[in-house]
């Protein structure tokens, strides 16, 4: 009887055994079938949306580094830096740049990773890199001198720029910034894609679907506590969510503290005026603790708050953002590279006192 009754318990064992084994087998066939048809359905998505979005500006090469940019209109250079997840469409869909345009020679460029922008890995894309590598870029454009407006995370490209090459930046629009460190319990899950392997593996199969499911909240999020802007929902989301541009978004995201923290510590030796743009309701940035707070450390700056605007400051009142822009214009005076001899003589002149 204990013999037959050891037999019969064995025998059940591995028949439950086989049967979990067998579970497990024909899960795992599931799930790579899952992401087979993931990686299929984002590669069609991501072709597609390069075929319908072809490159609108130039090319140029910086230290390897092939750069993408919009140039508009003529006059004293204005350079427009986009945030974190867009690339520099966001300001021809936003109207700045055409605005701009109408006064300024505009270069809006798509930071590494974004856009058509390359980003090699052999990089850690820190503000300062980027602003180095851009500089590089405007120079080679034939830009001499330039004010610069960064809206989110390029609004640390813009200080790391102005803090390198003074002499070339003229004055600072900074909209809907983050300049210090924080808590931010998003980081771990939005970094994600930027790990090697694992990140690989899930920005080019599960990381844009659960994107674009997430899209409609993430935006609304953006614009609160006003509603998106019609403008906005022409902006092309698959380009966002390319696999290449989700590895930049995720990079940044994982940067964007330590990179706060980094330039914190210089914001007192920035010798360029500044504009401060934010909106009072910002849900992504908080205006107090960052856009207020830098304002008052700034040895030359403005703020300009907007009440009961979000993060996208550039959408909600472009007006404004071009206001702030002429202002700082007007404050440093037209590039000496671009006067007049008359009007070269009178600055000597104001300059000497006479």
């Amino acid at each position: 009887m204990t013999t037959s009754y050891r037999s019969s318990t064995s025998t059940t064992t591995r028949t439950g055994g086989t049967r979990r084994s067998g579970a497990l087998s024909a899960g795992a066939v599931l799930a790579g079938i899952g992401l087979a048809a993931s990686f299929f359905y984002v590669r069609a998505k991501t072709r597609q949306a390069e075929r319908d979005n072809p490159p609108q500006g130039r090319f140029v090469e910086v230290d390897g580094v092939r750069l993408h940019y919009l140039e508009r209109g003529s006059g004293p250079a204005l350079v427009l830096l986009h945030g974190n997840g867009v690339y520099a469409e966001d300001f021809a869909t936003s109207g700045l740049l055409e605005r701009a345009a109408e006064h300024y020679r505009v270069i809006a460029f798509d930071r590494p990773g974004f856009g058509y922008s390359e980003r090699p890995r052999t990089t850690v894309w820190t503000p300062d890199k980027q602003a180095a590598l851009l500089h590089g870029a405007l120079q080679q454009l034939g830009v001499e001198s330039a004010i610069v407006v960064g809206h989110s995370w390029g609004t640390m490209v813009a200080l790391a720029m102005g803090l390198q090459a003074p002499e070339f930046v003229r004055g600072l629009v900074l909209l809907s910034g983050y300049y210090y460190p924080s808590v931010r319990l998003e980081v771990p899950v939005l970094a994600q894609p930027a790990v090697p392997i694992v990140g690989d593996l899930m920005r080019y199969t599960v990381s844009p679907l659960l994107t674009r499911l997430l899209w409609p909240k993430l935006t609304k999020r953006m614009f609160a506590p006003m509603p998106v802007a019609e403008r906005f929902k022409r902006f092309p989301v698959w380009m966002a969510l390319r696999p290449k541009q989700l590895r930049a978004s995720a990079a940044e995201t994982a940067l964007m503290v330590p990179a706060a923290m980094s330039l914190a510590k210089r914001y007192t030796e920035l010798k360029v005026p500044a504009v401060v743009v934010a909106g009072t309701r910002d849900k992504i940035i908080d205006c107090g603790h960052n856009s207020e707070r830098l304002s008052e450390r700034l040895a030359d700056s403005q703020l300009l708050l907007e009440p009961g605007v979000g993060h996208m400051t550039h959408y909600a009142h472009p007006e404004k953002v071009m206001a702030a822009i002429d202002e700082i214009a007007a404050h440093v005076g037209e590039p000496v590279h671009m006067r007049t001899p008359e009007a070269e003589a009178l600055a000597r002149a104001s300059e000497s006192g006479v």
